[in-house]
């Protein structure tokens, strides 16, 4: 068994892979083939180097970045290009960190969409996107609903990523902010706001778990409304700071329940009021939700 190629997802708390010939919580494109995947890895000259796969899904087009510890021969990289014709899909390599992925053929355009804010993002194989694309602009809906935007907001995005949600704020506010801690992500968040002609958002790197109070964007500047939309670790350090930035009605956008119920302890604290809460099945067919839920002040 050892001598075969798995393709699956790694045991709870374990090293071992639990082999699978179909995956319903993958795209379409992979998660219907994985005995085609599998098959093309067995041909490679490498097959026992190739400890992960990564999956990057876009509207137009599915990427999978292929991890591997010794370099692919000629041959290699052609059973890979079939394999990728066949499945319609687009492969990457990565030998080493991050900033060694790279297409095996021609660099892909990966985008998804806010048709209802006629938005069109562009994001790497490597870029944080939320994996559920129709739930998502329902999510982005509801949130600009939540925050009852107008043309006078003052409005600040914390942990903003490419600005999924920043870019649709700017659409119905005044100005935006987006904080982020990936300057990788505050570049494409950038490039998304001037390829769809937004100018009234603008974007800063921070670390959002160190000190900022003096930063250009939080030294004497007030903001009315805000968005969080932080990882499983929550927000609690900068939760705290909301009260000085001016913050009156804000959006908290959760991965993990229990961060948020703690963070929601200290917003109580801090005078504001739970308004409303909600889950989302964002990842269908898992153990995992995501949670929205409106403070106000």
């Amino acid at each position: 068994k050892k001598e075969k190629v798995l393709v699956g997802f790694r045991e709870k708390k374990s090293g071992f892979i639990t082999n699978m010939s179909r995956c319903e919580v993958l795209h379409p494109s992979l998660g219907d083939n994985l005995e085609v995947l599998a098959e093309a890895i067995e041909k490679l000259s490498i097959k026992s180097q190739v400890p992960q796969l990564e999956v990057a899904v876009a509207e137009n087009n599915t990427v999978l970045i292929l991890r591997h510890l010794e370099p692919l021969t000629t041959k290699d990289e052609q059973i890979l290009l079939d394999c990728a014709n066949e499945l319609d899909i687009t492969f990457y390599t990565q030998s080493g960190g991050a900033d060694t992925v790279k297409p095996l053929d021609q660099p892909v355009v990966l985008t998804y969409s806010h048709p209802d804010h006629d938005i069109v993002m562009e994001f790497l194989p490597t870029d944080f996107t939320q994996v559920n694309f129709k739930l998502n602009q329902k999510m982005i809906n509801l949130a600009l609903d939540m925050l009852e935007l107008n043309d006078e907001d003052e409005v600040i995005d914390l942990f903003c990523g490419l600005g999924n949600f920043t870019l649709p704020i700017a659409k119905y506010a005044k100005h935006v902010v987006g904080i982020e801690g990936d300057l990788g992500l505050i570049e494409r968040a950038k490039y998304n706001a001037e390829k769809n002609a937004i100018t009234n958002a603008d974007f800063y790197k921070a670390d959002l778990f160190k000190e900022v109070e003096g930063t250009e964007w939080f030294r004497g500047k007030t903001y009315n409304k805000a968005l969080i939309d932080p990882a499983r670790s929550g927000a609690i350090e900068i939760v705290e700071l909301l009260p000085k930035l001016g913050v009156e009605r804000l959006v908290y956008v959760s991965c993990n329940p229990a961060t948020l119920a703690r963070d929601t302890a200290k917003l109580i604290e801090l005078g504001y009021k739970l308004d409303t809460a909600g889950v989302m099945d964002m990842f269908p067919q898992t153990a995992h939700v995501e949670s929205i839920a409106l403070f106000t002040k």
